[in-house]
């Protein structure tokens, strides 16, 4: 437990443990994390329309442990570096997807340089915590409010730098913060209680940010319930309302109604109107994918045409159990496959069986490749059977005999299926090799993915601006 530095007149004592708060909610950030910078202003806005409290706390990201680390050469080139192909790749994408609503919020984001070590602006906050309540804490026009934005606009326009205690007092400064004794506090007794609160909030399972904890609601382990990311807004102000009626899907936030300008400014291709055909890469057995699928097939209700193309993405990792000494990045990949399941349970409208299977499904992408060979209108009606078949009713969808039935349903009577037994025959395998090559093409590595035109959206968190998108034609 970290040592608590003592309760000052003008505001609290700093809690000691990561999963308690006398607010409904607690809130961590950090400043390197440009999720967690996007987060910042609908956690504020809905906190503000709800009346509620939260208890914002800093976590420091170990981005190393877990995604590798590199930095930047004055010319903007990778002058070291030690991350694998894939880190890479979720690292760009990421980027690319901060950057998009980042310009639809008229915000600036640009990439960092180097993986920066975040525990002095870290012990900032903790400084203002020991000198605010916290509703002052809360309050726009409070220290500690305004120390965040203080810090986080200069750091992303890369005019900040967040290991420097000068900098750290200059934004302290700026707000008008008590700055006698900080120096003191950031190498001694805040040092102390920071590092220790870091260690305690990854050990008790933050770890990634913004991550959101509700101290009054337990999950199924008896601790708060736990939400990764901004995308869970709308569930946690479900839940702290009352939870009345079905609890609302993951969702991107964004302020109805957005203008033409912002949609465009946040396209990668501003000035390219798009048609209303959505390309929708996914795989059968990823339980994401399934979960997708409801708010897919509801754009069609604004117009779209959804284009489904099959690719083989790999199983969902099983969490491994915990063991003894295990080193941060194992420990790390455990407790984010641990949450990975229980996030997917959460929002799943059913018991969903093994989310870790790794059916092969050829058999069914070959079934929905014959079908648009065939120009069917029933392509759409057979990757819902399909969905159904394995997540509802946990069938084996590896069976060709299921399959044909599949087909058949889908096909109608006008389609003859000797031409299906052929194909799954013969023409099947190099049909399932093109839609591979095409899926890679598209740079589709997280199922489901979609595409309006050349640009992508991994998750069904980003429907809320696909269909933003697709409504203006952008």
């Amino acid at each position: 437990m970290p040592s608590i530095p003592p309760k000052t007149p003008q505001g609290q004592a700093l809690t000691g443990s990561p999963l308690e708060s006398d607010t409904p909610l607690i809130v961590h950030i950090d400043f390197k994390s440009p999720y967690a910078y996007l987060a910042v202003e609908p956690t504020r806005r809905m906190l503000a329309e709800e009346g509620l409290l939260a208890d914002w706390r800093p976590f420091v990201l170990n981005i190393g442990s877990y995604l590798g680390t590199a930095k930047l050469a004055k010319d903007g080139k990778v002058e070291k570096q030690n991350r694998s192909q894939e880190q890479w790749s979720g690292v760009k994408y990421a980027y690319f997807d901060c950057r998009r609503y980042a310009n639809l919020a008229d915000q600036t984001i640009r990439g960092t340089v180097k993986i920066w070590d975040t525990n002095l602006p870290a012990i900032g906050m903790w400084w203002l915590k020991l000198h605010e309540s916290l509703g002052q804490q809360n309050d726009p026009k409070g220290l500690l409010q305004r120390y965040i934005d203080a810090v986080y606009l200069p750091f992303w326009r890369r005019e900040f730098d967040a290991e420097d205690i000068e900098a750290i007092v200059g934004a302290l400064q700026h707000i008008g913060a008590p700055l006698e004794g900080f120096r003191e506090f950031a190498e001694s007794q805040g040092n102390t209680f920071n590092h220790q609160y870091q260690e305690d909030a990854f050990a008790s399972g933050v770890y990634g940010v913004p991550t959101y904890l509700l101290p009054g609601q337990a999950d199924a382990t008896g601790t708060p319930s736990r939400f990764f990311g901004r995308e869970h807004l709308p569930r946690i102000r479900w839940a702290l309302t009352g939870a009345k009626g079905p609890g609302p899907d993951v969702a991107y936030d964004l302020v109805l109604p957005v203008s033409p300008e912002s949609l465009e400014k946040s396209a990668s291709q501003p000035g390219i109107a798009q048609t209303k055909q959505l390309s929708v890469y996914f795989d059968f057995k990823s339980p994401n994918s399934y979960l997708a699928l409801a708010g897919l097939l509801a754009l069609k209700e604004d117009g779209a045409t959804l284009q489904w193309h099959p690719f083989d993405h790999k199983p969902l990792n099983r969490p491994a159990s915990p063991a003894d000494n295990e080193d941060r990045s194992t420990m790390h990949r455990r407790i984010r496959g641990e949450y990975v399941v229980a996030d997917i349970e959460r929002y799943a409208p059913h018991r969903l069986g093994d989310i870790h299977r790794a059916t092969d499904c050829s058999v069914a992408n070959m079934g929905l490749l014959w079908l648009k060979t065939q120009s069917s209108p029933g392509v759409e009606a057979y990757v819902v059977a399909v969905f159904e078949a394995l997540w509802l009713d946990d069938l084996d969808i590896t069976k060709a005999p299921l399959i044909r039935d599949l087909v058949a349903q889908a096909a109608g009577p006008d389609l003859d299926l000797n031409d299906w037994d052929t194909f799954l025959q013969g023409a099947g395998e190099a049909a399932l090799a093109a839609a591979k090559a095409d899926a890679a093409a598209a740079g589709a590595s997280y199922a489901p993915t979609m595409k309006l035109g050349d640009e992508p959206f991994q998750g069904r968190a980003q429907l809320p601006l696909v269909r933003a998108r697709l409504l203006a034609g952008i």
